[in-house]
């Protein structure tokens, strides 16, 4: 399953949704594209990140534009560390230091920020639960979606065949290039490689999902390298510096 796109009808902003998200009306979600917002130069035009060197005025502005396009609701940025910690997001003042969210709060937006890393939405339809998950390669290494599983599990009750997850557009197989892949990644990844040192973390995350416990029909992806998509998305990897783009979902 792939990305479908979708256009907001209160600014226009256009957002990506996922086809198996997208079916349950309980839920909000969208990923959002670089474009329509008010930031200049290399951050153009919709970044959503104060911490890239970006006018905080812009910054605002973009992340009211996206509020819009989620009911107005609010939304729930965490400051991303690389890591593995998983925050559970209460209520609106929660402004967690962790790399996964999740909320059983209605209208509280899980926003993660990438540019190249992957956005993990996850839905619980059966206990009406929505975790967000940044990983990056450190968190494909340290497994932080098996990590967000099984707090969604321990704390919320969740069944992991209940669940079901999209992966958004990030670095893809295509452009994934790791010279020094055996100093970085932990030898169990190195199945992922090919013959030009690229590796398919959109696999891992897929595989890691499963292995979690979320069947595979459960599971759709992107199938947009940001690095290639750079008309659509932020790009690290393509730009070095440059604005992050929104990853967004929550309960009405």
């Amino acid at each position: 399953m792939i990305l479908s796109s979708c256009k907001s009808r209160k600014n226009g902003l256009s957002f990506f949704q996922f086809p198996n998200l997208e079916a349950f009306s309980d839920i909000r979600h969208g990923i959002f594209t670089r474009s329509g917002g008010f930031s200049k130069g290399r951050f153009q035009s919709l970044n959503v990140s104060f911490g890239v060197g970006d006018d905080e005025n812009a910054v605002k502005q973009n992340r009211v534009l996206m509020s819009r396009c989620m009911d107005d609701n609010p939304l729930i940025f965490a400051e991303q560390i690389h890591g593995v910690r998983i925050a559970h997001i209460r209520e609106t003042s929660d402004k967690p230091r962790a790399d996964a969210m999740i909320t059983n709060a209605p209208e509280q937006m899980l926003v993660i920020q990438v540019a190249d890393c992957q956005a993990v939405l996850l839905y619980d339809p059966a206990r009406r639960v929505v975790a967000n998950v940044h990983s990056g390669w450190r968190g494909s290494v340290g497994n932080i979606i098996a990590h967000t599983v099984g707090a969604m599990r321990q704390h919320y009750d969740s069944n992991p065949r209940d669940l079901v997850a999209g992966i958004g557009p990030s670095l893809g197989p295509c452009c994934a290039e790791f010279i020094h892949f055996k100093n970085e990644l932990p030898e169990i990844l190195w199945q992922y490689k090919d013959s030009r040192d690229h590796f398919d973390f959109w696999q891992i995350s897929r595989d890691q999902l499963c292995d979690a416990g979320v069947p595979a029909e459960n599971i759709s992806l992107s199938g947009l390298c940001t690095r290639c998509r750079n008309d659509l998305f932020f790009s690290y990897r393509g730009e070095k510096i440059t604005g992050r783009f929104g990853a967004v979902i929550g309960l009405k």
